[in-house]
């Protein structure tokens, strides 16, 4: 299945409303590494009433409407940090990042260098460990900028991640990397989309420049989000039972054909401390239900494109994208305010 052919590769189209939306908007490069530039979204509240934007709109995604370069609404505010899929990009959570801004929170999403739509290198999609500390160097910008420092709390930060990024925001968590491990479990359960990826996202052995026996974790964040994640038994079961970081873990019901929940989200909810966690399965959910919702004939369309493509915007039957991602907004804002 080809599905990232289109997905990953869509266009940005944007236009004017004038409906003022309540969400600032604003994107920025941090180049404060010069061989990983970092191209940065930021949503947050304002106060400002004036013609708004459409981001991430195209013909298959719906996107949402924000005030580019507005004004940050006088307070402190919680940050949420994205991290996007496997070829993917910030566009992706557009929807629950504008949802979350419109409630009092700076939300911030890098594209990741080698694993994002817009640049595939295989160099930088081998350095896993990467990922995690872009999430990082996204929260280094936003406590120090002269622009967000004043507004943002750093006593109340989270990372919610999609898939690839689900595993990225676990990484953050306290969990480690077990090769071995991973090895044997791929011999039982030989997965294409998730095994089949150990080798280009440098997994497969060990590499001179990465971290050795260090975890990524970062302190500073303080509860994580996983969104039907991948890659979960390339971690080391000591690591799951370390983490003490409160955890929501969300997970699609529906199996698209070679990603089921139980091996992925499920491995995690069954290694991590009970009193740390919370596991909810979706059972309308597919994979995909958790990016942006598709417009009418989007499924056709992108079948028509790339065969196989379609299922990027299927979900259960029964219900929409639009009442999924409701009650995963509930769910995720339960937790964001316990």
């Amino acid at each position: 299945m080809k599905w990232t052919h289109f997905l990953f590769a869509s266009f940005f189209f944007l236009c004017s409303s004038v409906t003022a939306s309540g969400v600032g908007f604003t994107q920025i490069t941090l180049a404060d590494d010069s061989e990983r530039p970092l191209n940065t979204a930021i949503w947050y509240p304002t106060q400002d009433v004036s013609a708004t934007t459409l981001i991430g709109d195209n013909p298959v995604f719906v996107g949402t409407h924000v005030i580019k370069g507005a004004r940050i609404q006088s307070g402190i505010f919680p940050v949420v940090l994205l991290s996007h899929g496997y070829r993917g990009n910030w566009r992706n959570q557009n929807w629950l990042a504008t949802e979350l801004a419109m409630r009092g929170y700076i939300v911030a999403a890098a594209d990741h260098p080698g694993t994002t739509s817009f640049d595939q290198s295989s160099v930088q999609a081998a350095k896993w460990w990467e990922r995690p500390r872009d999430v990082s160097r996204v929260l280094d910008y936003l406590l120090t900028a002269t622009k967000w420092k004043p507004s943002t709390n750093l006593s109340d930060v989270t990372a919610i991640g999609h898939s690839l990024g689900g595993w990225t925001v676990m990484l953050l968590a306290g969990a480690k990397v077990d090769r071995a491990s991973f090895e044997a479990d791929c011999l039982l359960y030989p997965n294409p989309r998730t095994c089949g990826l150990s080798q280009e996202l440098g997994l497969s052995k060990l590499q001179t420049s990465e971290p050795h026996n260090k975890a990524l974790r970062d302190p500073r964040i303080k509860r994580i989000v996983s969104l039907d994640l991948g890659l979960a038994r390339s971690f080391s079961i000591e690591s799951l039972r370390d983490i003490n970081v409160p955890s929501l873990i969300l997970a699609a019901g529906v199996d698209i054909g070679d990603l089921p929940q139980a091996l992925e989200s499920g491995y995690i909810a069954e290694h991590m401390p009970l009193n740390s966690r919370r596991y909810k399965v979706y059972e309308k959910a597919a994979h995909f239900s958790f990016m942006q919702d598709c417009k009418l004939g989007a499924e056709v369309m992108l079948e028509n494109e790339v065969s196989g493509d379609g299922i990027i915007c299927k979900d259960g039957l029964g219900t929409s994208r639009s009442e999924l991602h409701q009650l995963m907004l509930n769910d995720i804002l339960d937790f964001l305010n316990q």
